[in-house]
């Protein structure tokens, strides 16, 4: 999470991309299911990239292909015991969250947004 680089007056998240002809960062919105994102090299409409994790460097693509365009998968773990999923191919809007365990999820749920149990 990059809490100095805002997308839609949010901490956005910052991954490390390599698109056909440069590397750089790449800036997603945190809001899931908005596809905003902003980056410090071109990526042109359609192409593929690499994704990796600023901090360690590891891929974060996937062993899985998109099922919307046939893109590998990149994906990132959630401190709730899950997984976001979203497709390498700029302008593919497939995404996915997995839970390991749902009831955790829905237990942080229930505690954020103050809902009765």
């Amino acid at each position: 999470m990059d809490e100095e680089h805002k997308i839609n007056d949010q901490t956005s998240i910052k991954i490390v991309v390599e698109s056909e002809k440069d590397k750089g960062f790449l800036w997603l919105c945190s809001v899931y299911g908005c596809f905003d994102h902003e980056a410090n090299v071109e990526i042109k409409d359609s192409e593929i990239v690499k994704l990796s994790c600023p901090h360690c460097n590891n891929s974060l693509i996937r062993k899985i292909l998109c099922e919307k365009c046939g893109a590998p998968i990149a994906g990132m773990s959630l401190n709730v015991g899950g997984k976001v999923n979203f497709c390498s191919r700029k302008g593919c809007t497939n995404h996915y969250v997995v839970f390991e365990d749902i009831g955790d999820a829905l237990n942080l749920f229930y505690e954020e947004f103050k809902y009765l149990q």
